[in-house]
């Protein structure tokens, strides 16, 4: 096998007992890059001779028996999280030439051990999409067909990893970010719940629902990552004290027979929702069922408002975020004399359209005479939402649906359609408000070839439960 499409498990085996190094490892990755990354546009800095010399620092490492589980492995970063002394544009041309000085903190975990990193990935601009056609460095096409869309907004970390051009990959989910694409590309990707992992480092876009995870080639991999990067940061007061867990243990003592698992029918009556993308899920249930599952059909009355709740809380945060960047303080700044000026050349250029529009959008909506009726009144209905969940998980252990109600659709065509973009978000949105983990797992392709994922969320800070279920899944 190639060493490039080794899972994390595989390469640390070969790495310990010295079958191959780090720098085989990551060179190997590299070339994979090079062949493919015209193409699939997966990423936006390539960090070749960084990445060769961090690979031979792991391997001193490894020589000297100083390892843990991240040490060696080549991975790649969403751009829109920051990386010390890489460039890091968010996708967006305003930030073209922004090198952060500092490491996101989940990022910092792995670069710390001796983890190797390869370079930035293409994203939709600041996390503003579900199909990566909105980044201002191109879209990404998606690999198991390149005329379609690899999916938003972590659709460069997802190919990445899809087309293995790294072992694994750290990206951002705000309302679907990390599962939309995930299972449009065929791989596993989790957003864990608000709170288990820590923000410092991101680009904001909607802080009450900005979360980090991990894209992985298999559940156990994604195990693996998350001991790693999860756990309390005093530089975000958002994180949570909970222990962490030891998540590897925690697959290995799921017992299907004891679980109930949640079919929630507002997910499965969506008018959108693909025939083989119902059938793949229906599929899935059932063999949990022959598993030993209890499976329960279950209500989430609130389903049917968390899009319109999600995008006003998300325009208005974003709107709230975005203001720092103005072109003077960091970033690309037009050349213009007066301040005001400065700040609208500035935007102009270096926002796409569908930023501009959230801005506007969120302006609005937090504006004098609008709050209430709008972000208030949004941030009522989301407690209701949070209150199904909480009342659900009462009756079940975990529920599935579909990740998405579609498999990828073809690049541009749903483009000039941003209300047929935001509906997209409808399986993922509701999790999202609630701050609960939602895992996406692929399961099986359509007769086309394109991948379909399914989705098991959990309580809050279940994590261990959600990827045991989603190794279940996986295995079958």
């Amino acid at each position: 096998m190639e060493l490039n499409r080794l899972t994390i498990k595989q390469a640390r085996a070969g790495l310990d007992s010295g079958k191959f190094t780090s720098v085989d490892l990551t060179t190997a990755c590299l070339k994979r890059i090079k062949e493919r990354n015209t193409e699939i546009n997966a990423f936006i800095t390539v960090c070749e001779k960084s990445a060769l010399a961090e690979a031979e620092a792991a391997d001193v490492l490894i020589k000297n028996k100083k390892i843990k589980p991240l040490t060696g492995i080549p991975f790649s970063v969403k751009d829109a999280i920051c990386t010390a002394g890489v460039r890091s544009t968010g996708a967006a041309k305003i930030l073209d030439n922004y090198i952060p000085p500092f490491n996101a903190t989940v990022i910092k975990k792995i670069r710390e051990q001796g983890g190797v990193l390869l370079g930035k990935n293409n994203c939709d601009t600041f996390g503003h999409g579900a199909s990566n056609e909105n980044s201002m460095y191109g879209p990404v096409p998606n690999p198991h067909d390149t005329t379609k869309v690899a999916g938003g907004s972590s659709g460069g970390s997802a190919a990445a990893v899809a087309d293995n051009m790294c072992i694994y990959a750290i990206a951002e989910d705000t309302g679907g970010s990390i599962r939309y694409p995930a299972s449009f590309c065929g791989i596993v990707g989790l957003r864990p719940s608000y709170g288990r992992n820590s923000r410092y480092g991101i680009m904001p876009m909607a802080s009450s629902l900005d979360t980090v995870g991990p894209m992985t080639k298999t559940v156990e991999d994604m195990a693996i990552v998350m001991q790693e990067i999860a756990g309390q940061d005093v530089l975000d007061a958002t994180t949570v004290p909970d222990v962490v867990p030891n998540y590897e243990k925690e697959l290995s003592k799921i017992d299907l027979g004891k679980l109930t698992v949640g079919v929630p029918k507002e997910y499965f009556s969506v008018d959108a929702l693909d025939p083989e993308v119902k059938s793949a899920t229906l599929t899935a249930i059932e063999k949990l069922k022959q598993a030993g599952a209890t499976i329960k059909e279950v209500s989430l009355p609130m389903t049917k408002y968390a899009i319109a709740v999600y995008y006003i809380v998300v325009p208005c945060e974003d709107s709230s975020n975005l203001g720092r960047l103005d072109g003077v303080r960091y970033g690309v700044r037009a050349d213009e004399k007066s301040l005001y000026d400065l700040y609208a050349k500035s935007r102009e250029a270096g926002f796409p359209e569908e930023v501009k529009r959230r801005i506007l959008i969120g302006t609005y909506a937090l504006s004098a005479g609008y709050y209430d009726a709008y972000y208030k009144k949004a941030q009522k209905v989301r407690t209701l939402i949070i209150r199904d969940f909480e009342k659900v998980f009462q009756e079940v252990d975990v529920l599935i649906t579909p990740t998405s109600p579609f498999p990828a659709f073809a690049l541009g065509e749903k483009s000039f359609d941003p209300m047929a973009m935001y509906l997209a978000d409808v399986f993922m949105a509701p999790a999202s408000l609630a701050g609960v983990p939602g895992l996406s797992v692929p399961y099986g392709k359509t007769k086309s070839g394109l991948p379909i994922g399914v989705q098991i969320i959990g309580p809050r800070l279940s994590e261990g439960l959600v990827m045991g279920v989603g190794e279940a899944i996986e295995k079958n």
